[in-house]
């Protein structure tokens, strides 16, 4: 990865980097320097020239799609929308508001798609809401739909981060009334958990299927945060 001036390095799809919602270096650069400041006001629109937190993880994520993607866990369908220009599907098990039209899925351990329906899965900062005793259903669900050669990207940031921010956001919402706390909004449900380790992203991406796994820190976040991204075999 070449820092914070673009994702341009191995492990890159190529033929990704002309979407309009990527950062240019500058946008990278300014993200770089005010993180702390982004962080710690909860900055959850983009705003004076600043990402927000998702923005980055959603570019971050985008950079490594190619060809048509589903986003687990979409809520309001936001990565497919904007940032691969509606070039994928968005599925979720709760129907937020702003995606009234989104895929409920009945089941998370039945994906209700053929074989090699897909290029790419994403699971972006959800993985751990996913009870764990679905979690290996459920990878192996988009195991299956992926086609050879395609791959899995999951983001989560380190787990004292994830523990922190949520008990942020949910400190927040109840000072200034704001909706910011989506697991309070649907529930939290018994399996579902603040984080993941990198381990056991790792461990359960393998035995899911998942090949060639690697780790890219998200360097605008400072590192603290960062995507896995799997291969499923070709042939």
């Amino acid at each position: 990865m070449s820092g914070i001036s673009g994702m341009t390095t191995a492990g890159v799809v190529p033929g990704t980097a002309s979407r309009e919602r990527a950062r240019g270096g500058i946008q990278k650069v300014a993200d770089f320097v005010t993180f702390p400041l982004r962080a710690l006001t909860l900055f959850h629109d983009d705003r004076f020239g600043l990402s927000c937190q998702a923005t980055e993880r959603y570019d971050y994520a985008a950079s490594q799609v190619a060809g048509r993607c589903l986003d687990v866990g979409c809520g309001s369908n936001r990565f497919v929308r904007e940032f691969l220009h509606g070039h994928g599907v968005g599925a979720d098990v709760y129907r937020y508001p702003d995606n009234p039209d989104g895929v409920i899925l009945e089941d998370p351990t039945r994906f209700p798609w053929p074989d090699a329906s897909f290029e790419a899965v994403t699971f972006l900062a959800n993985i751990n809401h996913v009870p764990r005793e679905h979690r290996d259903a459920e990878l192996a669900e988009a195991h299956r739909v992926l086609r050879p050669g395609g791959r899995i990207i999951v983001t989560m940031a380190l787990p004292a981060v994830e523990v922190v921010v949520h008990q942020v956001i949910w400190a927040y919402d109840r000072l200034f009334g704001t909706k910011l706390d989506h697991d309070n909004e649907r529930g939290m449900i018994e399996g579902e958990e603040y984080y993941l380790t990198g381990k056991e992203i790792r461990t359960r991406l393998s035995r899911a299927g998942f090949t060639a796994i690697v780790y890219r820190p998200f360097w605008t976040q400072w590192a603290l945060n960062g995507m896995y991204i799997g291969s499923k075999h070709n042939g």
